[in-house]
């Protein structure tokens, strides 16, 4: 993989296959994975469950074997056979936090005891009070007291446990920390403050993470640039917004589709975008991962790759998130999700209540309305007046029957 920002590379994969098993039984589970990792960046491997991306996290530790291609850290391979001092170099510099912090750290041991294994290991300390003012920094900078230092694992709670393993990790000084799902076992009040937690310490101390996730919406807003894989399979690599504005790769479209979209109507109408892998013929065109411009690089043949240029240089946005509405008739929209919140194409889109009341108020001005912001694509709006609408027409229909209802009793 080329390197077009000249930027530097701190780790490379080059055509990494990992497999588990041997003879009838071997599973391939990472597939011809091939990308860098430039230094002080985030890139974030992204997947559904069983896709390998923490295989390939392993890989990068040395706790998973490849069976073939390399590993390349600052210029050097540290896969396969390598001698013990570049293997010491690697342990102290690449760091995980691992998914479950509950799991990750010795029940037996005190959080002083966690902290500083490293620094007994590595003697990266002059003395014991150089020890201790270490220990006790790093507890203060991922926001955890001085007292908490002689205290058990199990005596913290779920968000606590996680800041006590990122604090493992970075009074090791690393240069790559492998973040491994650090949030998904948190609360979703208590993700925010991790996630603010990593960013802190990459702008302080210039640190470059590798973000294992399968929610794209939170890594949207801390990579700088996001991989996608599929079943062992590296199917697009881009900077953040360049993926989110252009997802080429069906699989890609699917994960953004799965995004929940805070708005209950637009969720309940939201047409899911399920990925069908045989949609793609490969049985005499081989795919391979293409560098398409803009630094976007796509998994596809010959004629896919072709396809996925023209729609990128034309500049049309593809639609991930498609809504439909009560008659199943599709809105012709491109919703991007930010921040949780849907940021529609134009940002005075509104589903304010005053519409609702319009639309009641006046029904049929309500209902040539509807018919213009639905081709405006002012989704909420829409929605919005529609509910009047309905309310209105239903008021008059209700008026017109005591109407009649008392003229028949007036002529009886």
């Amino acid at each position: 993989m080329k390197n077009d920002n000249k930027k530097e590379i701190l780790l490379s994969l080059k055509n990494v296959d990992i497999s588990f098993g041997k003879g009838e039984k071997r599973i391939k589970v990472v597939n011809n994975a091939t990308f860098d990792i430039y230094k002080g960046e985030t890139f974030s491997l992204v997947g559904e469950s069983g896709s390998g991306k923490t295989t390939i996290g392993r890989a990068i530790i040395r706790v998973n074997p490849l069976s073939n291609g390399e590993i390349i850290f600052k210029g050097e391979r540290i896969s396969g056979k390598i001698s013990k001092k570049l293997e010491k170099e690697v342990i102290r510099n690449i760091q995980m936090v691992f998914q479950d912090p509950a799991a990750s750290l010795n029940e037996r041991a005190t959080v002083d005891y966690i902290i500083s294994e490293g620094l007994y290991n590595f003697h990266l300390y002059k003395d014991e009070k150089d020890r201790i003012n270490k220990v006790e920094n790093i507890i203060k900078e991922v926001g955890l007291l001085k007292e908490h230092l002689t205290r058990y694992p199990h005596e913290f709670s779920g968000g606590q446990r996680q800041r006590i393993g990122l604090a493992r990790a970075i009074v090791m000084e690393p240069e790559l920390i492998i973040a491994d799902e650090p949030i998904s076992a948190l609360d979703v009040s208590i993700r925010a403050q991790v996630l603010n937690l990593l960013k802190k310490f990459q702008e302080e101390r210039n640190l470059t993470y590798l973000f294992i996730a399968h929610d794209l919406s939170i890594v949207r807003f801390i990579s700088d640039r996001i991989g996608v894989i599929y079943k062992g399979d590296i199917v697009e690599i881009a900077p953040s917004e360049e993926l989110f504005n252009f997802p080429l790769h069906p699989y890609t479209r699917s994960l953004i589709s799965a995004i929940p979209i805070p708005d209950p109507e637009l969720e309940k109408n939201k047409l899911l975008n399920n990925y069908d892998p045989s949609i793609h013929d490969y049985s005499k065109d081989k795919p391979n991962l293409v560098d398409i411009g803009n630094n976007h690089y796509v998994f596809g043949n010959k004629n896919e790759i072709e396809e996925y240029k023209r729609i990128r240089k034309e500049g049309n946005m593809p639609k991930s998130i498609i809504i439909l509405d009560s008659n199943d008739e599709r809105l012709n929209q491109n919703i991007i999700v930010e921040d949780n919140y849907i940021d529609e194409i134009n940002p005075n889109d509104t589903s304010s209540f005053i519409y609702t009341i319009l639309g009641f108020i006046f029904p049929f001005i309500g209902l040539i309305a509807m018919l213009i912001f639905k081709k405006m694509n002012y989704i909420k709006t829409y929605y919005s007046l529609k509910k009047g609408v309905i309310y209105g027409f239903g008021a008059i229909g209700i008026i017109v029957l005591i109407f009649v209802f008392s003229f028949i009793l007036a002529i009886i």
